[in-house]
């Protein structure tokens, strides 16, 4: 596998991880948002991946790497709290919740961040194997 291809490979995983650390933040970011009916709530999100492979042929090298199909709804129902004194109930004093899990939103941002933070490295190698081909040519 040639260094282009690897590098492509990490940079297409940097990319799917950076949608999905900006899906955990606005999740995050609306966990706590009320609302007066469950239609107008906040829906938790979450990135849908796919793998892509491509084997090599006629000569062509494989390549390799991810893809976004898309960022979905949660289908989790949202929370219901009897509080007929907030502004949002409605009238039947209940207010409407997202369905975000706090817990589990900073667990999925804690992988993804180590996961980019991986492909970082692995970038970072590339270049340090480059330069190294490159100094044994000088001699």
């Amino acid at each position: 596998m040639s260094f282009r291809s690897i590098a492509q490979i990490a940079g297409a995983a940097m990319t799917a991880q950076s949608l999905r650390l900006n899906t955990v933040a606005s999740n995050l970011a609306n966990a706590q948002t009320a609302a007066a009916s469950e239609d107008k709530t906040y829906h938790a999100r979450k990135p849908v991946f796919a793998t892509l492979y491509q084997g090599g042929m006629d000569g062509q090298p494989a390549s390799a790497g991810v893809r976004v199909l898309d960022v979905v709804q949660s289908s989790e129902p949202v929370r219901k709290v009897y509080e007929p004194g907030n502004p949002q109930a409605n009238e039947d004093g209940m207010v409407f919740y997202p369905n975000v899990n706090s817990v589990a939103e900073m667990t999925d941002m804690m992988e993804a961040s180590r996961a980019f933070e991986t492909n970082v490295e692995v970038l970072g190698r590339v270049k340090g194997m480059q330069q190294a081909l490159l100094r044994m040519g000088e001699s």
